[in-house]
């Protein structure tokens, strides 16, 4: 093969190794967009496994808003995790409603887990954040169903490490809670809607949170149940199953002590039966050694008769038998 040709296939390789680490067609856009940077720097970031693209089109973007970046932040803005449109599209949305937002503060917020350029456009659009149905009961036992509209603004120095919507929802709850729990009646809270929002705002529930509230409306106001009556309800039924097993414990131990005398009865009954079966023994023990005779023991009968016939016509049991 001649020389000549060996040369043409070495530099086509080159040329197609050169193209393909280094975007040129990405270059020549940028610097006719007016952004200054070598090829070198490109080719450095394919080194680093850093897509060019993703920088010089957010570098082509600041400079059409006349933003000073340079590719060095933006690529250790990537690097680090962070989302560099994104950012770059806050720092212009901000520039353009005169906020004054730096490029650190820009990547510390994207890197904390929050949308910058979202909070961005809450900070020039207030947000409307619509609270669930929140139930609270007043000093009379009826409750009372709140729901409120609480719009607020981003504050963009607090937004790392600030509290998010969830916060001022829930401060918001508590806030309407308190207020209609110090009302005497529910009647009062109907009547003036308006003193939740001026009490829930007089507590300052933006402190600590990455929103500042601009008000609060009240959104809807219903009535639900009667939880004092039910409790009342309540009470009442527990006393009355209270009173009921006193009831049954009490009947269960006069059973027990009737059944405790009627076994003494018995018990009685059955000493009697017993000393009168060892009364003709010793009728009979009387008779051997003489101290019975035949008339006394008729004497005792007829008494014994007269008794009973007595008995009977009083109606006394004889024998085990009424009359």
């Amino acid at each position: 093969m001649p020389v000549k040709s060996i040369l043409f296939v070495i530099i086509i390789i080159l040329v197609l190794f050169f193209l393909n680490f280094i975007p040129v067609g990405l270059w020549i856009t940028a610097l006719f967009s007016g952004v200054r940077i070598s090829l070198a720097t490109l080719f450095g970031m394919k080194i680093r496994r850093v897509k060019p693209i993703r920088i010089v089109n957010p570098m082509i973007q600041a400079t059409k808003a006349g933003l000073d970046l340079s590719t060095d932040k933006l690529e250790a803005h990537l690097l680090a995790g962070g989302n560099v449109t994104t950012v770059v599209n806050a720092l212009i949305a901000a520039q353009r409603a005169n906020i004054n937002l730096e490029f650190e503060q820009a990547a510390a917020i994207d890197l904390a887990g929050r949308d910058v350029l979202e909070a961005v456009q809450v900070s020039v659009n207030p947000k409307v954040i619509e609270t669930p149905i929140i139930s609270a009961v007043a000093k009379d036992g009826i409750e009372v169903k709140v729901k409120a509209r609480v719009t607020v603004r981003a504050n963009i120095e607090r937004l790392v490490g600030g509290a998010g919507e969830e916060t001022i929802i829930a401060r918001v709850g508590e806030g309407v809670v308190t207020t209609v729990g110090s009302s005497e009646s529910h009647k009062e809270v109907l009547e003036n809607p308006d003193r939740i929002s001026k009490t829930v705002l007089e507590k300052g529930l933006d402190s600590g949170t990455a929103f500042e509230i601009l008000s609060i409306d009240i959104a809807d106001i219903d009535i639900g149940r009667n939880i004092g009556a039910e409790l009342q309800a309540d009470q009442a039924e527990a006393d009355k199953k209270i009173a009921q097993a006193k009831a049954e414990e009490r009947r269960a131990m006069a059973i027990a002590k009737e059944q405790e005398m009627k076994a003494e009865v018995v018990q009685m009954k059955s000493k009697v039966v017993e000393a009168e079966a060892r009364v003709p023994l010793a009728i009979a023990k009387a008779f051997e050694d003489g101290k019975l005779g035949v008339m006394d023991y008729y004497n005792m009968k007829n008494v014994i008769a007269d008794t009973q016939m007595r008995e009977f016509i009083g109606g006394v049991e004889v024998d085990g038998k009424e009359k």
